[in-house]
């Protein structure tokens, strides 16, 4: 059986209409993988109240019973048993994770061969990868900011998947912010020339 991962795809818009299902984007590329179950997850179908009105899943300023709900209620529907979350900080670090914690350890991706682990990456307008190995239970999951990806997150990912046994890996970019909505100054461009 392959590990299960899970991306959650959070809009900073406000929003009071809570839909009471979930209701995932998936990846053809990563259907195919029978023991896999995967999905992008969207606002929707959340417990969280007020301005989190939503599937919220990230730890910070939200009531601690709703996340843990949330969580709960992605980790079940995708088959899992247990969600593992980061303290997400835009670097290249990547963790291998065998087994349930107890915290959130800091780090930007993760990777497993353990079945039953749900790895959970939040994103707002980061882009999510999700990894996974066709033949082998080895499953990877990105949280790829500018910063992360300059500095080598997806590459040290699947490094590690490599490390663990991975030979065949396929990758799912899920839903992110759009060019047309994302505007940088020049100063930004100039630090990507310059290092």
């Amino acid at each position: 059986m392959t590990p299960q991962f899970q991306c959650i795809v959070r809009s900073y818009t406000y929003s009071r209409t809570i839909t009471p299902m979930l209701s995932p984007f998936y990846a053809s590329s990563l259907t195919q993988i029978p023991s896999l179950r995967h999905g992008f997850f969207t606002r929707h179908g959340g417990v969280s109240e007020g301005y989190f009105a939503s599937l919220n899943c990230k730890g910070r300023d939200d009531n601690p019973a709703h996340v843990h709900k949330n969580r709960r209620r992605i980790t079940n529907f995708l088959g899992g048993r247990t969600w593992i979350g980061l303290d997400q900080k835009h670097t290249n670090n990547v963790l291998f994770i065998d087994k349930p914690l107890d915290h959130s350890p800091s780090a930007d991706a993760m990777v497993t061969t353990t079945p039953g682990l749900v790895l959970g990456i939040i994103t707002a307008d980061c882009v999510p990868i999700l990894l996974a190995d066709k033949q082998k239970p080895i499953i990877g999951a990105v949280h790829s900011g500018w910063r992360g990806t300059f500095d080598g997150i997806i590459e040290n990912t699947i490094a590690l998947m490599r490390e663990k046994g991975a030979t065949d890996i396929i990758a799912a970019i899920g839903p992110c912010i759009h060019q047309e909505s994302y505007e940088v100054g020049p100063e930004f461009r100039e630090y990507f020339e310059n290092h």
